[in-house]
C-alpha cells in the first residue's frame, strides 16, 4: 500500500485547545451530568474552557474522556459524542480543511497539521488496489479507553468529512471488537460495520479525492494555512513528552537525575522515553542542557550567587565542568554573562 501522507505526529501526547473538552461537557450536560463532575479529575474549570487561547495537556482531555466513559462506556455514547464534532469545532484548522480545493487537499492538510486536532487514535490513509483506506492506530492509547476513543475519533472524522463533502459515503468499515449491540453504528457511519476484524479500517472510493469541495476558496485556505503553520510551530517547540521531561527537570532544579529516573516518573521504560523524544525531534541530553542553561542564566541574573554556587545548585561536581558547559551553550563564560547582565541593568534608560 502507498500511504497518502504520514500524519505529522505519531502519538496522541500533544497539547490541545479546550474546544473538545468544552464539547464533551456540553454533551454530558445534555445527559444530566454537570460539567464540574466531568472536570473533577482535572485542574480545569468551566470558566477556563471558555478561553479559546488556553492550551491543555492531552492528559487533561484524556481524564475527561475517561470520566465520561466510566459513567457510560456504551458504544452508542462514544458514537453519539463523535457525531458532535463538526468542522467548526476545529477553528482555523477546520476552516482551512473546508476551504481546500479537493478532498485530497483537505486530507493532506489535516495530516500535516494533525496536532491541531483533538484525536487520540493516529490515522493512516493509504491508496492501493483501487481503494482508499483510513486506518486508526490505537496502539498507544490507554487500554481502558481505547475502544471508546476509536469509536469517538472515527465518528468525528466521518462527521467532519461529511461537512467537507456531503455526498461522501463509506464502502466498507471494520472494527476489532465485538459489540453487544449495534445501536448507533449505522447512524454514525451510514452502514453496518464488520466486527472481529484485524484493525479499525474504513474504505472509500478513491475517486472522492479529486472531487472539488463546495466551499473551496484559495485565498481563505492560504490565510488559514499561514495561521495553522504559526500555531503548530509554537506548539511543537514546547509540547508533549518534551514538555513533561522539562517540567520534571525544572522541579529537580536542573539536577540530572538520569534518564532512567525521569522515565520512571513518567511511568515509561527508558527505551520508550528515548524513542518518543526522538519522534519529537529532541533527546534527553538536549533537554537537560536546555533546562540547565535557562536555570543557570536565571541564577546568574540575580547577581547574588557565585559561579561556584550556581554550579553546585545545578548538580555539577566541579565548577569547571559547569563553566565548560555554559560556554558551549552561550559562547561565553558564566562570569562574562553575569558582568554583561549587570552592565545592562545599570545602564541609564534610553541607552
Amino acid at each position: 500500500m502507498a500511504e497518502l501522507a504520514a500524519p505529522a505526529v505519531g502519538d496522541w501526547d500533544f497539547p490541545r485547545g479546550t474546544a473538545s473538552i468544552e464539547l464533551m461537557t456540553r454533551f454530558a450536560a445534555d445527559r444530566g451530568l454537570p460539567a464540574e463532575q466531568l472536570l473533577a479529575a482535572t485542574t480545569l474549570s468551566p470558566e477556563l474552557l471558555a478561553d479559546p487561547s488556553v492550551q491543555v495537556d492531552a492528559r487533561q482531555e484524556l481524564a475527561v474522556v475517561r470520566a465520561l466513559a466510566e459513567l457510560d462506556g456504551a458504544d452508542a455514547t462514544a458514537l453519539a459524542l463523535g457525531r458532535r464534532y463538526r468542522v467548526s469545532t476545529f477553528g482555523i484548522f477546520g476552516f482551512a480543511c473546508i476551504s481546500s480545493p479537493t478532498l485530497r487537499d483537505a486530507m493532506l492538510f489535516a495530516l500535516r497539521y494533525f496536532d491541531l486536532s483533538f484525536a487520540f487514535c493516529i490515522p493512516h490513509v493509504e491508496l492501493a488496489g483501487g481503494k482508499l483506506t483510513l486506518e486508526l492506530d490505537d496502539s498507544r492509547v490507554p487500554a481502558d479507553v481505547a475502544r471508546f476513543l476509536v469509536l469517538r475519533d472515527l465518528a468525528a472524522i466521518f462527521s467532519v468529512m461529511h461537512d467537507l463533502l456531503p455526498e461522501i459515503t463509506l464502502e466498507d468499515l471494520s472494527f476489532r471488537h465485538e459489540p453487544s449491540t449495534v445501536d448507533g453504528y449505522e447512524r454514525a457511519f451510514g452502514l453496518l460495520p464488520r466486527f472481529g476484524a484485524d484493525a479499525c479500517r474504513a474504505t472509500l472510493d478513491p475517486a472522492l479525492l479529486a472531487l472539488p469541495l463546495p466551499q473551496a476558496n484559495d485565498q481563505t485556505v492560504a490565510l488559514c494555512a499561514a495561521q495553522c503553520e504559526a500555531l503548530v510551530a509554537r506548539k511543537r517547540r514546547r509540547s508533549g513528552i518534551s514538555q513533561q521531561v522539562r517540567e520534571r527537570l525544572v522541579r529537580l532544579g536542573g539536577v540530572d537525575a538520569g534518564m532512567d529516573e525521569i522515565a520512571r516518573q513518567l511511568t515509561l521504560s527508558t527505551r520508550t522515553l528515548r524513542r518518543r523524544l526522538s519522534e519529537a525531534g529532541t533527546s534527553y541530553r538536549a533537554l537537560v542542557d536546555e533546562v540547565r542553561q535557562t536555570l543557570a542564566e536565571e541564577l546568574l541574573d540575580t547577581g547574588v550567587l557565585s559561579v561556584e554556587d550556581v554550579a553546585y545548585r545545578l548538580g555539577y561536581a566541579e565548577a569547571s565542568s559547569f563553566i565548560y558547559a555554559f560556554k558551549r551553550w552561550t559562547g561565553m563564560t558564566p562570569a562574562a554573562f553575569a558582568r554583561r547582565f549587570r552592565a545592562a541593568r545599570q545602564a541609564p534608560p534610553g541607552r
